[in-house]
């Protein structure tokens, strides 16, 4: 049996789709369509499904499939904050003003992903959407502006009103990304 914890993370992740109910391969019953949990298995290596998912966009243009499919994604390549390795997160995002929008949501997990800490300590990126690639920079928005952008993908992503709830008190975070 999947612990609870690991069950919500699967759900949060977007790895689990609440479409249908359906019994977990771990053990327990979930509402889902997908679940890549039968290609990830426990502990979920979260470096192979993001280069799965970043292999899949590369391949398609920026169009992915699975927990994906149907929204806007983008490959934000930056440098690790402690490692100084080259990084890519695979992320949803919106735009504003023709600029790509980026939550730092962590699905509402109570701390910041690892890759907002990266683009807090060094800012310069290569972003991917479609076929498109280009050197940018990581703003990390605040106050009326952070507020505005969050609530302007949130509107369009219901789920990220739902990972601000779960998040509280963490403020999730906000980046524009402009180009060079």
């Amino acid at each position: 049996m999947i612990p609870s914890a690991l069950v919500e993370d699967c759900l949060g992740l977007g790895l689990c789709d609440r479409s249908e109910a359906s019994t977990h391969p771990g053990g327990g019953t979930l509402s889902r369509r997908v679940c890549r949990f039968e290609r990830y298995p426990l502990p979920m290596d979260h470096l192979k499904f993001n280069s799965d998912v970043i292999e899949e966009f590369r391949a398609n243009d920026g169009v992915c499939g699975g927990p994906f499919e149907g929204a806007p994604m983008i490959l934000v390549t930056m440098t690790g904050a402690k490692s100084g390795r080259e990084l890519c997160s695979p992320l949803v995002y919106s735009t504003d003003d023709g600029d790509p929008i980026i939550i730092a949501s962590k699905a509402g997990a109570p701390g910041h992903p690892s890759w907002y800490y990266n683009l807090v300590a060094n800012p310069q990126v290569t972003i991917e959407i479609g076929s498109e690639k280009w050197e940018g920079t990581a703003h990390l928005t605040e106050g009326d502006e952070r507020r505005r952008l969050f609530d302007a993908q949130a509107e369009v992503m219901p789920q990220f009103a739902e990972y601000e709830q779960k998040a509280a008190p963490r403020e999730i975070q906000v980046f524009r990304i402009t180009k060079n």
